[in-house]
C-alpha cells in the first residue's frame, strides 16, 4: 500500500501508510484502549461520525467474522492503528480486516505512533481530524477538514436509527419492552431477550403516541451517537414516558437524554471514555465493577448533586468521578452511562438487566 497522511484540526500531522480503502475521510479523533473487541467496536453505533485511534498495537489479526457485529455495518468514519494485520489466525474467521474494509469502503492508516497520538489527545482534547491516501497537500486536507462539523451540537441518532419498527423476541413473553433506537447495539437487546422480554424497536423520531399504542410493560432508551442537547425530539418523548410511570432504563445516550428530560445539564467531555477496563463504583452497594465504555458526553455532576429530591447518583467513575448512573427520587427509572451488555468487555454489570426486568414484574 502506498502513503497515508493523519491530520489533526490543530495542524498536527502523522505520515503512515494507507490500509482500508484509498480514499479520504473526516471525523472525530477519539480512541479505544481495549485490546480485543475490534469488530465490535467498527460497528458500534455510537462511533458514527468518529475516526478511531485502537490503543492495542495489533489490529486484525484474528480476523473477520460475519456474525460479530453490533449493527449493519462499520459505523466509525476512520481508523487509525500500529499494525494493521491483515493476515489472520483464527480457523473460522470469515475474511481479513482488509478485505472487510475493502467491502465496507473505509479508509485507514496504519504504522504511525499511536501512543504519540492519544497522549496528543489526552493533553489538548477531542478535536476533528482527517485521513487520505489519496491527497498529499497538507493544505488542500486543511481546507477540506475546516467543512468537517464539531461534534458539540451535532445530533446525528436520526442517520443510525432504525427506519421501521421491528421485533425481536417471543411475543408471549411476560414482559413488553418498548426500545428507543437512537444507535442501539445488537447484544443489547440480545440480553433482553435472554430475560423473556419481547421487544419492538423503535425509529428514534417516532411520536410517543405510536410508542405508547404498543402498550409495552416498560421504555428502553438505548445508546448513540453525537450530542444529546439538539435532541429535543427525544427529550419531549421522555418526559411523556416518566408521565406514564412505567418503569424505564437508558444506557450511555439514554442516561444524557434522561437527564435533559428532568432539567439536567450534559456537557462534552475532554477526550471521552472508550474501552473494556473503565472502574466504576456502584454507590448503592458499595461495589465496584469493571466496564465497557463509549461516550463523549456526560452528565454535570453538579447538577447532579445539587438536585437530591429529584435524582441520586448511583454510580461514579474512579477514574474521574464523573456520574456514570442516575436514578429518579419520583419515577421508576434508572440509567448507567456506560456499557452493562459489554461486547466487547466484562459482563461485571449485566445485573442492570435483571434489575430492570424485575421492576416490570
Amino acid at each position: 500500500m502506498g502513503k497515508a497522511i493523519l491530520l489533526l484540526e490543530d495542524g498536527t500531522v502523522f505520515h503512515g501508510t494507507a490500509a482500508g480503502k484509498i480514499g479520504t475521510t473526516t471525523g472525530e479523533i477519539c480512541f479505544n484502549t481495549g485490546m480485543t473487541g475490534y469488530q465490535e467496536i467498527f460497528t458500534d453505533p455510537s462511533y458514527f461520525g468518529q475516526i478511531l485511534v485502537a490503543t492495542n498495537v495489533h489490529i486484525g489479526n484474528y480476523g473477520i467474522k460475519n456474525s460479530e457485529v453490533e449493527s449493519n455495518g462499520i459505523k466509525i468514519a476512520g481508523f487509525i492503528c500500529r499494525n494493521f494485520n491483515v493476515p489472520y489466525s483464527r480457523a473460522n474467521a470469515d475474511l481479513s480486516i482488509q478485505d472487510y474494509f475493502e467491502q465496507q469502503n473505509l479508509v485507514a492508516i496504519e504504522g504511525v505512533d499511536t501512543r504519540a497520538i492519544v497522549q496528543h489527545i489526552r493533553q489538548r482534547g477531542a478535536m476533528n481530524c482527517i485521513i487520505s491516501s489519496e491527497i498529499d497537500d497538507v493544505d488542500q486536507l486543511i481546507g477540506i477538514l475546516k467543512n468537517t462539523p464539531s461534534m458539540d451540537g451535532l445530533e446525528l441518532s436520526s442517520r443510525v436509527t432504525c427506519s421501521e419498527p421491528y421485533e425481536i423476541g417471543d411475543p408471549e413473553a411476560p414482559y413488553r419492552i418498548a426500545v428507543m433506537d437512537y444507535g442501539v447495539k445488537k447484544n443489547i437487546l440480545r440480553c433482553f431477550d435472554q430475560r423473556k422480554c419481547f421487544l419492538r424497536v423503535f425509529p428514534a423520531q417516532t411520536p410517543f403516541e405510536t410508542v405508547k399504542a404498543w402498550n409495552p410493560d416498560g421504555y428502553f432508551l438505548s445508546n448513540g451517537p453525537g450530542d444529546p442537547a439538539p435532541m429535543d425530539y427525544a427529550v419531549d418523548n421522555i418526559r411523556k414516558m416518566l408521565a406514564e410511570e412505567k418503569p424505564l432504563f437508558g444506557i450511555c445516550l439514554g442516561q444524557q437524554l434522561l437527564a435533559r428530560a428532568v432539567g439536567l445539564p450534559t456537557y462534552k467531555l475532554h477526550h471521552g471514555h472508550r474501552g473494556i477496563n473503565h472502574p466504576v463504583k456502584n454507590l448503592i452497594t458499595g461495589q465496584s465493577e469493571i466496564t465497557s465504555q463509549n461516550h463523549g458526553f456526560g452528565v454535570l455532576e453538579q447538577a447532579v448533586y445539587d438536585s437530591p429530591s429529584l435524582v441520586e447518583a448511583t454510580h461514579i467513575n474512579l477514574n474521574d468521578n464523573t456520574v456514570e448512573g442516575i436514578r429518579l427520587k419520583n419515577k421508576p427509572a434508572f440509567s448507567v452511562q456506560y456499557h452493562p451488555e459489554a461486547s466487547p468487555g466484562p459482563h461485571d454489570a449485566r445485573y442492570l438487566f435483571d434489575a430492570f426486568v424485575e421492576m416490570l414484574s
